[in-house]
C-alpha cells in the first residue's frame, strides 16, 4: 500500500506544486500509475483529471466510471473533498459546498455550503459564485 500512496502523492504534488513545480501531465501520469495499481483515491483522482481536463483530454464518461469504480470499493468522498478543501482546492471546496448545500451523504447545512462556496468563489471558481448568488435571492 505504501507505494500506492506514495504514487497518488506524487500526483498530488505535481498537481498541486507542493514542494515541486505544479506539472499536470506529470500530476495525471502517477495519478494514473496509483489506480491502475488499484488505489481507490487515486481512482478518484484520477476521476476529477478526466472531468476537469486537468494534465488530460476532458472524457465525462471515463471520469464517471473511475467515480463508480471508487465508490463501488468504498472511496470515502466527503473526506477526500474536505482533506482538499482544507488545502485550498478550490473545485473540491465548490464540491463540499454543495455536498452541504443538497444534503449529499452529510447532513444538510446551508451556513457550511455558503462558507465553501465563499472560499471556492474568492480564488475565482465561476460555479461557486453562481451558486452564492442563487443562494443569496
Amino acid at each position: 500500500m505504501g507505494i500506492l500512496c506514495g504514487k497518488n502523492s506524487t500526483g498530488y504534488c505535481y498537481r498541486t506544486g507542493l514542494g515541486t513545480k505544479s506539472d499536470l501531465k506529470k500530476a495525471f501520469y502517477w495519478c494514473e500509475k496509483a489506480a491502475d495499481d488499484g488505489n481507490i483515491i487515486a481512482m478518484y483522482n484520477l476521476g476529477l483529471c478526466y472531468i476537469n481536463g486537468k494534465g488530460v483530454k476532458k472524457d465525462y464518461n471515463k471520469a464517471f466510471e473511475l467515480f463508480k469504480q471508487s465508490a463501488e470499493e468504498g472511496c470515502p468522498t466527503f473526506e477526500l473533498y474536505q482533506n482538499a478543501a482544507n488545502l485550498g482546492e478550490e473545485i473540491a471546496q465548490y464540491n463540499l459546498a454543495l455536498m452541504y448545500e443538497k444534503g449529499n451523504g452529510i447532513t444538510k447545512d446551508i451556513d457550511k455550503a455558503i462558507f465553501w462556496y465563499n472560499k471556492s468563489a474568492n480564488q475565482g471558481y465561476e460555479k461557486a459564485k453562481n451558486n452564492l448568488e442563487r443562494l443569496h435571492k
